[in-house]
């Protein structure tokens, strides 16, 4: 079994391993500062794209200046070296640069999106995909990635859904926790190790309407308890960077958001690390209305705690002005050099860090293995799946089944496109060119042309089974790629009308990064599987779980809505006082008179999601019995355990994913979410076997922040459920004394 981390893991004091003792660094610090002039303080806290290949004379004058202390995605290996030897050698204190890049989901090897890795489950896999691209982008001469971004998102109309890891603050936490320690490695000096940053600090995932950059409001209860709680688990694990977001936080932008960076993460949570704004974020400040023009938008970053400025340039242009006119003191400028410079120490930098070696074949195999769980197995009718090898001849259908980029998926700069193997080419190689038939029918997934159905039925007509590749073309989804409506794009759904039309067994392999809504098509689907943007290796990852080599494992790391009408939808929601029950389901008859149907619910769609958080089948089936508990009350000191029997009761041994639910306390302060997600295990069954699988629970478990924003647990009466997804599970109840 491998185990999902616990509640205390967010809670506890960091143990990572630094590049040197803490008191040589600080001393190292002080030295420097007494030594740098204020134009080599502001070029530290400055930012900057502009590293050409070849690097111009002009660069390497305003590095030899020291007007840059670091540089993103820009230039490439020999650029950067070059850029490296002239600050460390050629400038009056020799402080060496930090190359920083948008390693999101691999380097050169890509691996699924952030939300499909998260459908895994599987923190152990997702730090070593973290770890296998902190080896290749570190063998270039990079030292810093923008990830994980932790965002809690339950929104799906938002694009940037696609580089979080769903809708739940502990998988969240866990999961990016596991994504620190694969980028940083051991310690941040290694030649390999990858600085990471969590972001976006905070509440980016709940921008307004599903719009990116737009305005959050989250009350702090809610904002404690559920937006901050990945970022103290990335903190815990020693990231070494937090990036702001791009959002206003209850009317505050979180650039110039003095309570999120000083009052929370530096005072109650001690860190130590470099805060870097995101993408010009601090000009924007003006845009937002928060600050008068450049200068002011400055003053207020800085007050804030923002150390270091991305690509704009209001702290260089206006600091120098801020503090002759005694608006900002140098204090405050000292403060972010030192946390600047604190990084680079950590980093080895200093000490002539050199690139990494280059890393073998390794990332091939984790990137399959990775594609292999993210996917999501959602219906399978009458066991449609696995299908034989012996299958006479298989129709592959749509462009998704052939498109390297879209298969990368969002932010996946460095990937090469002729490194990814495709469905298609996956498919030929196991069954052969002259078994599998393949036509693309559309030009991309928006495609709103049915010119090429004919071709489609007829290539259909003539196989044994049809795989049908659908959803969203990899710029559908990301930054700045909000969509008001979910739906499958482009003429996809009419072509599954038509393709049904024919009789043979419909499989849909649905690349998207985000969910979408396909209720109506769904029906006409004998299977469908749930692959996300799965990356390099995601060809041969979706061949094999088509035909039985490997059996899906993937659970839902967000709710699928039913129709866009829903959102926000999640699992971890408050009651009611009139809570919609199992029976609430169609269309309500009740009247004010008889107001038997008065819940909480719609009149034209039913209330519950399409596919639950936690969903996704098996190619067998499991039982869960005998739920229960070790004891019927917890202490303040001791723990209790949550035990149930897991069958596997199918035919084929296979991998469940089992998740521990709590809810509770009643009649505790503030109302409390009916589930809440405090552990998972992914459990191997053979077939007939029975595991048991046994939780822990301590009270820093139940813990959560009340209307005083204390945080603590309360006694009273809490409910567990060991499931299969949030959904389902028989509870059991115990007593926190």
């Amino acid at each position: 079994m491998r185990t999902g981390s616990h509640l205390p893991l967010l809670f506890s004091l960091p143990a990572y391993a630094w590049a040197a003792p803490q008191e040589d660094i600080e001393h190292r610090i002080d030295a420097l500062l007494k030594r740098m002039t204020l134009e080599e303080k502001l070029g530290q806290m400055s930012q900057s794209t502009d590293l050409a290949a070849p690097i111009t004379d002009k660069i390497k004058q305003q590095i030899r200046a020291g007007r840059w202390g670091s540089f993103l995605n820009a230039g490439g290996p020999a650029d950067r070296a070059e850029a490296q030897r002239i600050a460390m050698r050629e400038t009056r204190l020799g402080i060496p640069l930090i190359f920083g890049r948008d390693v999101i989901h691999g380097y050169r090897t890509i691996f699924p999106i952030p939300l499909g890795q998260s459908a895994t489950w599987d923190e152990d896999l997702i730090s070593q995909a973290a770890r296998e691209a902190a080896l290749e982008a570190t063998a270039e001469g990079i030292h810093w990635t923008f990830a994980p971004m932790i965002d809690i998102c339950r929104d799906p109309r938002w694009g940037r859904v696609a580089e979080s890891l769903g809708e739940d603050p502990y998988l969240t936490s866990v999961l990016g926790a596991a994504m620190v320690r694969g980028f940083q490695g051991d310690s941040l000096n290694r030649a390999d190790s990858l600085a990471a940053c969590a972001k976006h600090y905070a509440g980016y995932g709940a921008a307004e309407g599903g719009r990116d950059y737009n305005s959050a409001w989250i009350p702090e209860i809610l904002l404690r308890d559920v937006y901050l709680r990945p970022f103290r688990a990335a903190r815990d694990a020693g990231v070494a960077t937090f990036m702001t977001a791009f959002n206003t936080l209850n009317a505050i932008p979180a650039t110039g958001n003095r309570f999120l960076l000083r009052d929370i993460l530096r005072s109650e949570w001690k860190f130590d690390g470099a805060v870097v704004s995101d993408y010009q974020a601090i000009r924007e400040l003006t845009a937002h209305g928060y600050a008068t023009g450049p200068p002011d938008a400055a003053r207020k970053a800085l007050l804030a705690g923002v150390d270091l400025e991305m690509v704009s340039t209001t702290y260089f242009d206006h600091l120098k002005a801020l503090l002759q006119a005694n608006l900002i003191d140098m204090r405050e400028v000292d403060e972010a050099v030192r946390n600047i410079l604190r990084l680079k120490f950590r980093l080895g930098l200093f000490d002539g860090r050199r690139p990494a070696a280059k890393p073998g074949i390794a990332a091939l195999p984790a990137a399959e293995r990775l594609a292999t769980e993210s996917m999501v197995l959602l219906k399978n009718a009458g066991g449609l799946l696995p299908l034989k090898k012996t299958i006479a001849k298989l129709a592959v259908i749509g462009p998704l089944a052939d498109s390297p980029p879209d298969q990368m998926g969002t932010w996946a700069m460095d990937g090469n496109p002729r490194d990814v193997r495709t469905p298609l080419a996956a498919f030929r190689e196991m069954l052969g060119n002259d078994r599998v038939v393949y036509a693309s029918v559309l030009k991309n997934s928006r495609d709103m042309s049915t010119a090429a159905f004919a071709q489609a039925l007829r290539l259909s007509a003539q196989s044994d089974a049809v795989v049908l590749f659908l959803g969203e073309d990899a710029t559908m989804s990301g930054e700045a790629r909000s969509r008001a409506f979910l739906g499958l794009p482009g003429s996809q759904e009419q072509l599954v009308d038509q393709l049904a039309s024919t009789g043979k067994p419909l499989i849909a392999v649905i690349m998207a990064g985000r969910p979408l809504t396909f209720h109506r098509t769904a029906e006409k689907l004998g299977a469908i599987l749930y692959a996300w943007h799965p990356g390099t290796m995601g060809g041969p990852a979706i061949a094999h779980l088509i035909f039985g080599d490997s059996v899906p494992s993937g659970k839902l790391p967000i709710s699928f809505p039913r129709s866009v009408g829903q959102v926000p939808i999640y699992y971890a929601h408050l009651s009611t006082g009139r809570p919609p029950g199992p029976n609430d389901l169609g269309t309500p008859m009740g009247t004010p008179e008889n107001p038997k149907d008065y819940t909480s619910r719609y009149i034209d769609l039913d209330f519950t999601p399409e596919y639950p958080f936690g969903y996704g089948l098996s190619y067998t089936t499991f039982r869960y019995s005998a739920t229960r508990v070790s004891a019927p009350a917890l202490d303040s000191s001791g723990s209790i355990e949550i035990s149930a029997d897991v069958s596997n009761t199918g035919g084929r041994p296979a991998d469940e994913i089992v998740e521990l639910y709590v809810s509770g306390p009643a009649g505790g302060s503030v109302a409390r979410p009916v589930r809440e997600l405090k552990g998972f295990k992914r459990v191997h069954l053979a077939p007939g076997e029975t595991k048991a699988v046994t939780f822990s629970i301590r009270r820093s478990n139940l813990a959560f922040y009340n209307n005083r924003m204390e945080f603590s647990a309360e006694s009273g009466r809490y409910r567990a459920w060991l499931a299969p997804d949030s959904t389902r599970g028989t509870p059991v109840d115990f007593v926190l004394k």
